[in-house]
């Protein structure tokens, strides 16, 4: 009897993927809206509901005060924003993984991934302290082969700085690399690497991901791999035809 191919699977050798974090790998709204909330509590404020604010995670600790401020009929002004972030980070360090989880299938996929050969990557603006700490509570750091956070360098995404830092500390090369995230600097950056971009479309933006302009745009976890291997594959064809 014939004995069927047991040669591993390498397709994705030599390739990069780089991910956003909040939104993308992690659902942290959670933990996130909840540390805004005992802020508001302190302040004498009513806590904000999760509905109006979790689109606006991805905009940072300015947006979610600014939106929480308008909910209530108040204006905050950039100083006062300043003046509260520390408290806001203290909170929030204190519970970043309490609620907060990997979306559905994340860790299945990233799994598949490593086994066809592709190194992977962080590529958040989240500050690195707190990135570093959610990935370890969440026993995700093994999973990566390099991290850049927001203060990494002294620009952020959509600048596309950080994610060819991203890529370059993995080993990676860009003319092989996938970055996949869920809002506006995600893609502004992805393009001016000149790399392709994926978006979740459960992620936190205040656009619709459709309107975000990816090259490709997944509703779950479970069709990362094939869109990923159709950018490989198209890129394959491509770099053949010269």
């Amino acid at each position: 009897m014939h004995d069927p191919d047991t040669s591993p699977d390498t397709s994705l050798a030599g390739w990069t993927i780089a991910f956003d974090l909040d939104g993308t790998l992690v659902d942290t709204a959670p933990d996130l809206i909840g540390a805004l909330n005992v802020l508001l509590v302190e302040q004498a404020m009513a806590p904000a509901p999760m509905s109006a604010v979790r689109q606006l995670v991805g905009h940072g600790v300015r947006g979610l005060l600014q939106r929480a401020y308008q909910l209530a009929g108040l204006t905050i002004t950039e100083e006062r924003i300043d003046a509260l972030r520390p408290r806001f980070i203290e909170i929030y360090r204190a519970r970043i993984a309490r609620e907060s989880r990997p979306f559905p299938g994340c860790l299945a996929a990233l799994a598949d991934l490593r086994r066809r050969g592709a190194r992977l990557a962080v590529c958040t603006n989240k500050p690195m302290a707190l990135t570093e700490a959610l990935l370890a509570e969440l026993d995700m750091t093994r999973r990566f082969d390099a991290v850049v956070g927001g203060d990494t360098l002294p620009v952020q995404k959509p600048d596309p700085a950080p994610l060819l830092k991203a890529i370059a500390r993995a080993g990676g090369d860009r003319a092989r690399a996938i970055l996949v995230g869920d809002a506006s600097p995600d893609v502004g950056a992805a393009k001016a690497a000149g790399v392709p971009c994926i978006i979740v479309g459960f992620g936190y933006n205040d656009r619709p991901a459709a309107e975000l302009g990816g090259d490709v745009l997944i509703s779950g976890y479970e069709a990362l791999a094939e869109a990923v291997a159709n950018i490989a594959a198209s890129c394959r064809t491509a770099a053949e035809s010269l």
